[in-house]
């Protein structure tokens, strides 16, 4: 697993706001926005896409591997909530609520794509390069690239665990009710996910003896 957790490793400072844990202050904060929202303060709706529009973004961009995509997943991610505004049950995280529907809508698009090879990684090598700094050896993003090609051969379910959990930081409990799953069954999709990994890692290493 040297690779995952190479490219979790070089992501980490570019996700570090994607990987926050939900907290009390925060779940309080995020309730005073929504009623607010609710009264029909615009204001208040705007900090919350503030707060969590880059969040959405990188988690969608994890499973989807396409950027544009990803920033559209985010903002029907917002709309959805937008139009449920009065029916949000005050009782839930909104946080984890919300992080749901931005899996949920990415897993539909990656479902819709089901059919074709792969999704494409348009733009994903500009982005990285646009990243790295001059001291950064050039396999490292070569090692990048290619963990998101393995990643995408993963069945979506335990695709959006690895990234959850390996990319973006999250705990186990706390992919739990993001992906709509017991901590014990998110902990087992968790462990499939490594093994198919390490199965499509090393069977690509044996096709390509010059990857990392």
């Amino acid at each position: 697993m040297h690779a995952l957790r190479l490219v979790s490793q070089r992501t980490s400072d570019s996700r570090q706001s994607a990987a926050q844990s939900p907290d009390p202050l925060r779940d309080a904060r995020d309730a005073e926005l929504l009623l607010r929202a609710q009264r029909g303060e615009e204001d208040a709706f705007r900090e919350l896409v503030e707060r969590y529009e880059k969040r959405a973004f990188f988690i969608a961009f994890g499973l989807l591997n396409r950027e544009e995509e990803a920033w559209d997943v985010a903002q029907e991610a917002f709309l959805r909530v937008y139009r449920s505004l009065d029916r949000f049950d005050f009782a839930r995280s909104f946080y984890t609520w919300f992080f749901r529907i931005v899996q949920n809508l990415a897993i539909d698009r990656l479902r819709k794509v089901a059919v074709q090879k792969s999704v494409p990684l348009d733009g994903l090598e500009e982005r990285l390069a646009a990243k790295r700094s001059d001291d950064t050896p050039v396999e490292s993003e070569e090692t990048r690239a290619l963990v998101r090609k393995v990643i995408e051969k993963l069945p979506p379910a335990f695709r959006a665990v690895l990234v959850l959990r390996d990319l973006d930081g999250l705990s186990c409990k706390e992919i739990a009710p993001v992906v709509g799953a017991s901590h014990a069954t998110v902990r087992w999709r968790l462990h499939r996910a490594r093994k198919l990994f390490k199965e499509h890692w090393e069977r690509m290493a044996k096709e390509h003896p010059s990857t990392p």
